[in-house]
């Protein structure tokens, strides 16, 4: 990690990131709660989680947008409208304006899709392949970190102040994040004129998927894992009451080991892809995953808690593997339109065994759930494997800010 934050460039972006993220992680669970809060409804509440997934659907559209500028100034300015989209959310009183939440929680997925797309982009322009991983293993270890305790303090100030006060909060760090990345010094090379129709355009993410052969396969591996992942949103809760008796509380306790895991997944991440390759790393983290929920198969509290610890490491390697191989596989110029296309790509498949997991969870035991999930990550672990030696294509890479070399 100290490689990169050397780097003048990337310590101005690693901190107005860590401030948005401290913002992200305070809002993460306060959305939800306020509409409870209005309505009484569980149903009106767990929308929210809908509203946020809708945007993925027009991925496709934001892969268009996000390639079309220089990734500094769109991030700055995606931050700032980051800020202001939050500003309704001072008017909402009562229950007939919950609306204004599903608006606001719809702009932020909107949000996050985009400026995780340039950012990608713009981690291209600024480091040199060897240091991707290095870089979206410090960023994700920081989000996991923060994940650790932030929903919870979110949901303190919200009892405390409410949730205009926890949005003003949230708003203010997407100002630093845009004042850091701002300061920055880097001089992109500027965007390529769109010189394609529209529609075409808009397939392009998915066509350079499909001819890269690395990046096909992780991705496919990838959509069958999240076919299964899902199922995780409910089956923890029938865990908790049929397998170790605790009360639904007690949920955050497991969040908890599997953040903790993920920080350590994060921190070790870049080691292991220089070691093994990312393709490699991926396959490795579905496997952990994989065998994380197989483990909570045991009901017993300590292996549960191991098992989850497990699955949040292997959840972190196979992210910032998936990631560092998006990166390194994708011209420039096409990294927010393949970007987004993958997001499509497993972000689908995760909304369909959500929702199939909330239904099979109440007719089906828990145990044989977590050993689907397990089985469908060691099936998409063992395909992209096989795919392990696939190499990366070189590039003219910047290995210093402002400078250049061959890679």
């Amino acid at each position: 990690m100290r490689g990169v934050l050397r780097l003048p460039d990337f310590r101005l972006l690693f901190a107005g990131l860590s401030a948005s993220m401290v913002g992200d992680a305070l809002m993460l669970l306060v959305y939800a709660i306020w509409v409870k809060s209005l309505t009484g409804s569980s149903g009106a509440a767990g929308l929210v989680t809908l509203f946020m997934a809708v945007p993925f659907a027009a991925a496709p559209l934001g892969g268009r947008l996000v390639d079309r500028f220089r990734r500094r100034p769109f991030l700055v300015a995606a931050n700032l409208a980051s800020a202001l989209m939050l500003l309704p959310l001072l008017a909402v009183r009562t229950a007939g304006e919950v609306w204004i939440i599903y608006l606001v929680a719809a702009l932020y997925g909107l949000s996050s899709v985009t400026i995780s797309a340039a950012l990608n982009g713009l981690l291209k322009e600024l480091l040199a392949d060897d240091l991707l991983a290095t870089a979206n293993g410090a960023l994700q270890t920081v989000r996991e970190g923060l994940r650790l305790g932030g929903p919870l303090a979110g949901a303190a100030l919200f009892a405390a102040a409410g949730g205009a006060a926890v949005a003003v909060v949230d708003a203010a760090t997407f100002v630093v994040a845009a004042v850091a990345i701002g300061r920055m010094r880097l001089r992109e090379e500027p965007p390529e004129p769109a010189g394609v129709h529209w529609r075409r355009d808009l397939t392009t993410g998915l066509a350079h998927l499909r001819r890269e052969p690395a990046l096909r396969r992780i991705t496919t591996a990838c959509a069958v894992a999240f076919l299964v992942i899902g199922f995780n949103e409910s089956v923890f809760f029938a865990v908790l009451d049929h397998g170790l008796h605790r009360p639904p509380a007690f949920i955050g306790v497991l969040a908890s080991a599997q953040g903790a895991g993920s920080v350590a997944g994060g921190l070790a991440a870049a080691q292991i892809i220089g070691r093994a390759g990312e393709i490699a790393a991926t396959a490795a983290g579905l496997a952990a995953f994989g065998l994380g929920d197989g483990l909570c198969v045991v009901p017993r509290l300590p292996v549960v808690l191991a098992g989850k610890t497990v699955a949040g490491a292997g959840l972190a390697l196979l992210v910032i593997g998936l990631t560092t191989s998006l990166q390194r596989r994708t011209p420039g110029p096409l990294v927010g339109r393949v970007s987004l296309a993958a997001e499509t790509l497993t972000a689908g498949p995760q909304t369909l065994s959500i929702a199939a997991g909330a239904v099979l969870v109440s007719a089906v035991d828990y145990r044989l759930l977590l050993t689907a999930v397990a089985t469908g990550m060691a099936g998409a672990a063992s395909y992209l494997w096989k795919g392990r030696t696939l190499t990366t294509p070189t590039r003219r890479g910047r290995s210093l800010v402002g400078g250049t070399s061959d890679e």
